[in-house]
């Protein structure tokens, strides 16, 4: 909820409080989460999860205009905003689809950089032996060395250029690939899979030594037709705008690279202007549309593998709550304690807005309702109450009880 329309709501709604609540208020509630508090929750949140499900790993930017939060720092924006920003990283259940844990982090940190603090935060929190999803941003040789040395599982997406997955992609492209039995129709893709060897490297901090070993990984392999059709549009669109940028004069700085990289360009005074593509570029760039690969030490069916994968829309979901439903676009509060606090309340709502997301899935409601009405047709209950007189409610109807039911919460008597 806004916090514009917390006045109205708390006069209409019963709640702990009482009464209206003023902003002086709010700022104080939201200063008064203390670090220690947070942990205690993570902890007991993470012991419900933990070792049960693949935990979804992303993160997100969140654009502030205080110049008084100190992780407000200029970086890549994920939505194109020229304003300072926090990245906010999130923990997400594969299982459960709820929310398990968050980190906020300056707006310039890379997410290639994130799973080392990660590690150290969830041996904090006492989380033991997890399994990861993560997008190919976060690969690196060592963040998958560092998750291999504390025994946890992962399924991460790599780019097809990497050693590890070229030498496979080499020998199966085309033909052998693209054939009927490599087809899954549960999935719409092409697949094959390869057992191999990750060279793990461990230096031990006190003597320095270094530590090498084979551990066994699983490298999936996929072929999309729709996926290559668009990226081969895609690339022939930009192609034709390098060539018409060089014929025009009018180049753009961002493309400068790929002037030299895709074309021969000679100027003479009696041929003019003479532009030609080289071929052997443009086809090595060519050649790898429409596939994409995975790595995992815990999965070995390639279907299991993308379908695990593909869980990971619900963290962008997630985020989608909060920028939206929950009005953290932009960020603007009074003090750094101000920041701390609202960002932990936003996650506990984004808790229960998960929950009844996936309660609505579940139940089939979304072929009645969209959550804002199934909110509404709950919010029309009424507390009638008189000085001296007990309370009483206002009739809920079968429908309201059937909701209540559906959401697994007993309704109010």
């Amino acid at each position: 909820m806004s916090a514009y329309r917390l006045r109205k709501w708390a006069l209409t709604h019963k709640h702990p409080y009482g009464r209206d609540i003023p902003s002086q208020q709010i700022s104080d509630l939201m200063g008064s989460i203390d670090e220690a508090s947070k942990m205690n929750f993570f902890r007991r949140q993470a012991k419900r999860r933990a070792e049960k499900e693949y935990l979804a790993f992303d993160t997100t930017s969140i654009s502030s205009y205080s110049e008084l939060i100190k992780l407000a720092k200029y970086g890549k924006n994920k939505e194109g905003d020229h304003l300072p920003q926090v990245n906010f990283a999130l923990l997400y259940g594969e299982v459960s689809r709820l929310p398990v844990y968050f980190r906020k982090l300056t707006g310039n940190t890379a997410d290639v950089s994130l799973i080392r603090n990660l590690m150290l935060d969830i041996d904090f929190l006492d989380m033991k032996k997890l399994s990861f999803v993560m997008g190919r941003g976060f690969y690196s040789e060592k963040n998958i060395s560092d998750l291999m040395k504390r025994h946890h599982k992962f399924l991460i997406g790599i780019r097809c250029g990497l050693k590890i997955a070229r030498k496979h992609l080499d020998e199966i492209r085309g033909e052998r690939m693209i054939s009927w039995e490599n087809y899954h129709d549960d999935v719409g893709l092409y697949a094959m899979s390869f057992t191999d060897e990750w060279d793990y490297r461990e230096e031990q901090p006190r003597t320095g030594k270094c530590i090498c070993d084979k551990r066994r990984v699983y490298v999936h392999i996929y072929f999309n037709d729709q996926r290559c059709t668009d990226e081969r549009l895609s690339f022939a669109r930009y192609l034709t705008c390098l060539q018409d940028e060089l014929k025009s004069g009018r180049k753009t700085d961002g493309h400068m690279k790929d002037y030299d990289k895709y074309f021969i360009v000679t100027e003479t005074p009696k041929r003019g202007l003479h532009i030609v593509p080289k071929g052997d570029a443009i086809r090595e760039r060519q050649r790898d549309f429409g596939y994409f690969v995975l790595l995992t030490n815990g999965i070995k069916n390639p279907v299991e593998a993308i379908k695990l994968y593909r869980v990971r829309d619900l963290i962008e979901k997630a985020f989608a709550n909060l920028k939206e439903r929950l009005d953290m676009r932009r960020m603007s509060v009074s003090s750094s304690e101000n920041f701390e606090g609202k960002l932990f309340v936003q996650f506990l709502a984004l808790i229960y807005l998960s929950y009844i997301k996936k309660q609505m899935d579940e139940k089939g409601l979304y072929k009645k309702y969209t959550m804002q009405t199934l909110l509404d047709d709950l919010d029309i209950i009424e507390l009638y109450q008189q000085p001296g007189r007990a309370h009483h409610l206002s009739e809920i109807t079968k429908k309201q009880i059937a909701l209540y039911d559906a959401m697994g919460v007993p309704f109010p008597k």
